[in-house]
């Protein structure tokens, strides 16, 4: 198991994500998509700072929008700030080679952005992927049958034998998931993140498991906070 070390919340996964899963963080612009993918790899590092005898992860967050500085100045700010951790999550800026996109676009690039993945998988060593986020890659990829390319990307992130959070701002209709929504069904798990307005001034974030194969899971809302860095779960919304 992946702890998520979202204090409350690996209890309700039954235990973390199953390692080897392809999951969805997806959400709304402000549910704070990319600060629960980067805080499961920042803690999972300090925890193995702290015990070195425990399992082996090693993190990689590639992102395809924000920069590297934009981003450390982010997590940073939210309590994510100690350099000795810093140093185990390896963050990939691939937004630098987006800023000439007549250039770098398309079923080439795609190719040899997966080619530069797997040669640091391989490599490094790495087993746990953030990838930020699913929707800049659909459009820059280009996908021309969409279903069936990410159904090839989400087989290639199994065989690269690492789990994969993949984040998208693409909420889901559950009552009509059969077109447009294809990695909902492609995914192994879906976690969900969002906000409710619980009165004219304070806005809850959320957090929920829609599906988790080989997880035995709730699927209950769940209020989201930070404390210190720390990402937890308090009361239920059922």
């Amino acid at each position: 198991m992946i702890k998520t070390f979202i204090r409350g919340f690996d209890e309700q996964l039954g235990g973390g994500i199953p390692e080897g899963s392809v999951v969805l963080l997806a959400g709304p612009p402000g549910s704070m998509k990319s600060t629960i993918g980067f805080s499961i790899l920042y803690h999972n590092q300090d925890a193995q700072r702290s015990d070195p005898t425990g399992g082996k992860v090693k993190g990689l967050y590639v992102t395809l929008e924000q920069g590297r500085r934009s981003l450390l100045h982010h997590f940073s700010g939210i309590g994510m700030a100690d350099d000795t951790v810093l140093e185990g999550v390896r963050i990939m800026d691939v937004s630098e080679s987006r800023k000439n996109l007549k250039k770098t676009h398309g079923p080439m690039w795609f190719q040899e952005f997966k080619e530069s993945i797997e040669g640091k998988v391989r490599n490094k060593g790495y087993n746990l992927l953030v990838l930020d986020s699913l929707d800049v890659l659909d459009v820059v990829a280009h996908f021309d049958d969409r279903r069936t390319n990410l159904f090839q990307f989400f087989e290639w992130l199994r065989d690269l034998e690492i789990t994969a959070l993949l984040i998208s701002e693409k909420i889901p209709d559950f009552e009509r998931m059969v077109e447009g929504y294809e990695e909902g069904f492609l995914a192994d798990g879906i976690i969900m993140l969002g906000m409710e307005r619980s009165s004219q001034l304070e806005v809850h974030r959320l957090i929920r498991c829609v599906k988790m194969r080989s997880a035995n899971h709730k699927t209950n809302y769940f209020s989201l906070m930070f404390e210190d860095g720390s990402p937890m779960i308090a009361k239920s919304f059922t």
